[in-house]
């Protein structure tokens, strides 16, 4: 029994977000999320069963989504193979799906098991992420007037040529007064940070940076796509009330702590795979024709450094013989 991942897991993985693309952009613009987030998660979790590991969820839906299936701790594969930490997302941008809007993505990562840092009770974190170009070390507790500074030195402009992914939210209304006053532009997106960090990771987006407060669960998928892409991440944990605050300090979490991507996801055999669900910055959307559909997917590996984009074309009739209804 090998006790490493090898490289034929990145295109089991990348079957798996195929399968829970396939399944969510049937409800494309239908208005209901957890519909689409359903049947995601049922074909991600069909698919999963088949891939030859025997894997522990450590970031699933969780606790924010309150999903009946691809929970943390829960054991997914073949159970046979290697031993791997699964981080999961079967619908990266549920709202996105639901009103047809771009940067909907199925995405999953693995690596070593014992690698992936679990954040237990706190379901947010504040993140900060660039790509490879930018080679002083960030800092998460610097002022933002002075991260701008180091990342538009890195990149030979000025800050006001610099261009910040932020998630459209109130509590982010005091940060984007401050980065605006420095003339930097910011691109807002409604939902989705997965997305918006591979943007930042991304040399062909015009991001440069994201910051914002997002999921915890997002926070570890993203940087397991940055220990493949290479690129600076960081978050802090995040908690939304008292009750949270205390309940992640009595399981001996340090809220001050930056969490840098090494202690996201330790070790050097990382994997990471997405589809596009509706059209976005870095991939296509699911696309039907005569008799099947296309999909446009990303997949990485740390160990060697491959970035891989896969266009697959998928044969609906052969895929509803194999898997029942779930593509239909």
């Amino acid at each position: 029994m090998p006790h490493a991942p090898d490289r034929n897991l990145a295109l089991e993985l990348v079957r798996v977000t195929e399968a829970a693309a396939l399944a969510a952009s049937r409800w494309v613009g239908a208005g209901d999320k957890i519909a689409a987030d359903q049947a995601a998660v049922d074909a991600m979790r069909h698919m999963l069963a088949t891939v030859e590991m025997d894997g522990v969820v450590v970031i699933g839906e969780g606790e924010k989504d309150e999903a009946p299936m691809l929970f943390n701790g829960e054991r997914i594969g073949a159970g046979t193979g290697v031993e791997v930490d699964v981080a999961v997302d079967p619908l990266e941008g549920t709202e996105l799906c639901a009103r047809g809007q771009p940067n909907a993505l199925a995405v999953v990562a693995a690596s070593e098991q014992g690698t992936m840092f679990d954040p237990g009770p706190v379901v947010y974190m504040e993140k900060l992420a660039c790509g490879p170009e930018v080679d002083d070390e960030l800092d998460l507790n610097a002022p933002i007037e002075e991260t701008l500074e180091t990342v538009a030195r890195a990149k030979r402009v000025r800050p006001r040529d610099l261009m910040v992914v932020i998630l459209d939210r109130p509590r982010h209304d005091e940060m984007v007064k401050r980065i605006r006053a420095v003339g930097t532009r910011i691109r807002f997106i409604p939902h989705g940070d997965v997305s918006g960090a591979l943007m930042a990771a991304s040399p062909d987006t015009g991001i440069d940076l994201l910051w914002g407060i997002g999921g915890t669960p997002e926070g570890v998928l993203s940087a397991a796509a940055f220990k493949c892409l290479g690129g600076q991440f960081q978050g802090k944990l995040w908690p939304r009330d008292d009750a949270e605050r205390q309940a992640a300090i009595e399981a001996g979490y340090d809220l001050d702590r930056v969490l840098l991507l090494d202690d996201l996801v330790r070790g050097d055999n990382t994997f990471f795979a997405a589809t596009g669900v509706t059209d976005g910055d870095l991939l296509r959307g699911v696309r039907y024709q005569h008799g099947g559909a296309r999909t446009h997917s990303l997949v990485m590996r740390s160990k060697s450094g491959t970035v891989r984009t896969l266009q697959a074309t998928h044969s609906m009739e052969k895929l509803g013989e194999l898997a029942g209804t779930r593509y239909d």
